[in-house]
């Protein structure tokens, strides 16, 4: 990657996720690098957010490997944009998560490109909201990865270069509570408190909570009321639910459910919005085999883990299409002014691609 200096360029772009004309101008750098390839590319064009990319190559009788990524961080312009590096790491924007796992792939489709002159069944996809929820793309992740075998995602890497084999499905929604405002001095009674109905609907919302299963029900958010002198007319609750498993989703989707329908304040009307936004990704046989394969034509034994942080990963798996995760370098501090990623990592992570790759063209994984 000319010791990062394309990397550099990228990240001095902002991606931020509703920054469109930055998006796309690094989506215009990653148009020029895959058609020097020999790809095509597939524009999925937005209005409000950078279009979605799926860049495609000369298809042969096989398996078919799509790599994920995606274009946008998390850092609004003027918030953390400058690029720097010491000796052994890499600062900046997207270094980690994960427009230097992006890199990775392109390097890796590169060095096939060297040895075999022509890249064929694997395509890469990069969208432009996954940092924002991927309300838009996970449609359009759903249908084009029904098309392939296998999906790798190049989210960062474990801190021993774990590649991730499940992640924790996640909802976001919310309660608002209608109730009725009234003189909390002269006419209490008269009144229907919104937000008393919204505290006892916090408690059964955390019990559905279970630890031991990798269930979370967390209550982020609580607004209501107008002032201290008024009951309650209005109330609002938002909160998030993770889990580990689908018959866990289905439990705390019931209990959600039965919390709507019972007021506990009488009079009071509960609506209940949001939804889940990646369903969880679970390891499973067809999956494992895939890994098996790897292993086997690599030489190279891949440790594995589990996270509860979501990707788009997660949109692929409970799409019914195999998918590996954390093929990026390894770096730590995402999501803040402190990213990183650690430039030894690069080789080992390209390196491995390359490898799996290969098994790919060769028909050998």
């Amino acid at each position: 990657m000319k010791k990062f200096d394309e990397l550099k360029e990228l990240i001095e772009i902002n991606s931020y996720t509703q920054n469109k004309n930055g998006v796309d101008r690094n989506g215009d750098i990653y148009k020029s690098k895959m058609a020097k390839l020999g790809f095509t590319c597939r524009v999925f064009e937005r209005e409000e957010i950078g279009d979605h990319l799926l860049f495609q190559s000369h298809k042969r009788e096989g398996k078919k490997l799509l790599l994920l990524g995606h274009m946008d961080t998390v850092f609004p312009k003027g918030t953390f944009c400058d690029f720097k590096e010491d000796e052994e790491w890499i600062y900046g924007p997207g270094v980690c998560d994960m427009k230097g796992g992006n890199m990775v792939a392109i390097e890796a489709l590169r060095n096939i490109y060297k040895k075999y002159g022509k890249i064929q069944n694997i395509d890469l996809m990069l969208v432009s909201d996954e940092e924002g929820g991927s309300d838009d793309s996970k449609y359009v992740t759903a249908g084009v990865a029904k098309d392939y075998d296998y999906c790798l995602v190049y989210e960062a890497a474990g801190v021993n270069l774990e590649v991730v084999v499940a992640r924790k499905g996640a909802g976001t929604f919310y309660i608002d509570i209608e109730g009725k405002a009234a003189h909390a001095g002269n006419n209490y009674k008269l009144g229907i408190d919104a937000n008393l109905e919204a505290a006892y609907k916090v408690q059964e919302l955390i019990k559905l909570t279970n630890l031991d299963e990798g269930t979370t029900v967390n209550v982020g958010k609580i607004e209501g009321g107008v002032g201290a002198n008024t009951i309650s007319p209005y109330a609002k609750l938002t909160f998030e639910v993770r889990y580990t498993h689908t018959y866990e989703r289905d439990r705390v989707l019931r209990g959600i459910d039965n919390i709507i329908n019972t007021s506990h304040v009488k009079g009071t009307n509960s609506y209940l919005t949001g939804g889940i936004q990646r369903d969880v990704m679970e390891e499973n046989a067809t999956q494992m085999e895939f890994l098996d394969n790897i292993e086997k034509y690599t030489g190279e034994k891949l440790l594995k883990e589990s996270r509860g942080g979501v990707s788009d990963a997660n949109i692929v798996s409970s799409h019914g299409t195999p998918a590996l995760d954390g093929f990026g370098p390894f770096g730590d501090g995402d999501h803040t002014a402190h990213e990183r990623a650690l430039k030894s990592s690069f080789t080992q992570r390209i390196n491995l691609s390359t490898k799996i790759f290969e098994g790919i063209l060769e028909g050998k994984i």
